[in-house]
C-alpha cells in the first residue's frame, strides 16, 4: 500500500487544476474564499493545497494526485464540495457555494419511522427529507439544524448520518437538548434535498408492546412503516397499503404524536452487521458506502420507494371514484 500511495503521487506533478467559485445566492463570483485541495491518504483525508479565490473568483493548483480528489471551498461556516474522478476533467472546474442562514428556511417534506419488533426490542430507523432553501444554506449549531425526540429507554447504539444533495452519508452526533427525550443534530441544509437516518432500538414491553413517539416538526407528512406479518394499532393512524417490493405496510399518521400497538415479529434485511471494519469518522471518497453503512444501505434505498408509494396512496384515497 505504501509503494501504491508514493507512486500515485509521484506521477503528478504536471497536472493542474482550477476553476471558480460562484455564490449561488447573488451570482456573482465569490472572492476570498478558502479553497483545498484534498485527497485520500494511509493517514485518512489529507489537505495537498490550499488557495484563496481571487477577485474574480477563480483559483488554481499546480498539482493534484490522478486518483481522486476533492476541491472545498469553505464560506460563511460551511464547506461545499466538487469530486474530481479519474479520467474527468481538473481545469475550469465550477464550485458553488452559498451564503448561510440561521433561519430555520429548510422544511421536512417527508418522515418515515420503519419499526422492526424482535422477541426483546423494537429496531427502529427514521427518515427524514429535508428541503433547502434554493438560495441559503440553514445553519444553527447552537440549536441544531434537525431536532429528534428519542422515546423514553431507548437503548443500544444511536447512529445518525446525514447525506447532503449529491453526497455521500456521513456520521453526525446527536446531542441532548435541554427539553427531555429531544436531541439536535447540526449538519447543515444546503440547496436541494437532504437526508438524515437515525436507528436505535427500545426494550420491549407489554403483550403487546408499545412504542411511543413524537413528532417534532409542523410540516411533512410522517409514516410509520412495519415488515410484512407486523401491525401496528392505534387511533391515529390509517393504513394505505403494502410496499410491492418488500411487502411492508405504510401506515400514516395524523397529529404530532403516536403510540402505537405492536403484534408480530419481522425485519426487512437480517439485523446482522458483516462488516468487519470501523469507520474512522472520514468521509471516503468511493462509489460504495463506507462499512459502517452497509448495514443500512438496503433499507434506506426501500425507504425512498415507501416514501414516495405511501404519498401516492395516500392521493389516490383523496380522490373519491367516479360516480356510474
Amino acid at each position: 500500500m505504501r509503494i501504491y500511495v508514493a507512486l500515485f503521487c509521484a506521477g503528478t506533478a504536471f497536472a493542474a487544476v482550477d476553476g471558480s467559485v460562484t455564490d449561488g445566492t447573488t451570482g456573482k463570483p465569490a472572492a476570498g474564499v478558502d479553497v483545498s485541495l484534498v485527497a485520500p491518504s494511509q493517514r485518512g483525508m489529507q489537505t495537498l493545497a490550499t488557495a484563496k479565490s481571487d477577485a474574480s473568483g477563480k483559483f488554481a493548483f499546480t498539482q493534484t494526485p490522478k486518483g481522486p480528489t476533492l476541491v472545498q471551498a469553505s464560506y460563511q461556516g460551511v464547506t461545499y464540495s466538487k469530486m474530481i474522478m479519474p479520467g474527468a476533467p481538473s481545469t475550469g472546474l465550477q464550485v458553488q457555494v452559498y451564503d448561510s442562514t440561521r433561519k430555520p428556511v429548510a422544511q421536512v417534506s417527508q418522515h418515515m419511522i420503519l419499526i422492526q419488533p424482535t422477541a426483546s426490542d423494537l429496531n427502529v430507523s427514521e427518515t427524514f427529507l429535508l428541503q433547502g432553501d434554493p438560495k441559503l444554506t440553514y445553519i444553527d449549531p447552537e440549536n441544531g439544524t434537525v431536532r429528534l425526540y428519542l422515546p423514553k429507554g431507548f437503548k443500544g447504539d444511536l447512529t445518525v448520518q446525514a447525506t447532503g444533495p449529491g453526497g455521500m452519508p456521513i456520521a453526525r452526533p446527536a446531542e441532548k437538548t435541554k427539553t427531555p427525550n429531544v436531541y439536535k443534530v447540526d449538519y447543515p441544509i444546503r440547496p436541494g434535498e437532504t437526508r438524515i437516518d437515525v436507528t436505535y432500538s427500545v426494550p420491549t414491553t407489554g403483550n403487546p408492546p408499545v412504542l411511543e413517539g413524537k413528532v417534532l416538526h409542523k410540516e411533512g407528512k410522517t409514516r410509520l412503516v412495519t415488515p410484512n406479518g407486523v401491525t401496528l394499532k392505534a387511533a391515529n393512524i390509517t393504513e394505505l397499503g403494502k410496499e410491492p417490493q418488500s411487502q411492508a405496510s405504510i401506515y400514516d399518521l395524523n397529529g404530532d404524536s403516536y403510540k402505537v400497538e405492536v403484534n408480530g415479529t419481522g425485519s426487512l434485511q437480517p439485523m446482522t452487521d458483516t462488516s468487519q471494519e470501523e469507520d474512522a469518522g472520514q468521509p471516503q471518497i468511493t462509489q460504495e458506502p463506507p462499512h459502517i453503512y452497509h448495514k443500512m444501505y438496503w433499507i434506506m434505498g426501500l425507504s425512498f420507494a415507501i416514501l414516495g408509494l405511501g404519498t401516492y396512496l395516500l392521493a389516490s384515497r383523496a380522490v373519491p371514484a367516479p360516480k356510474k
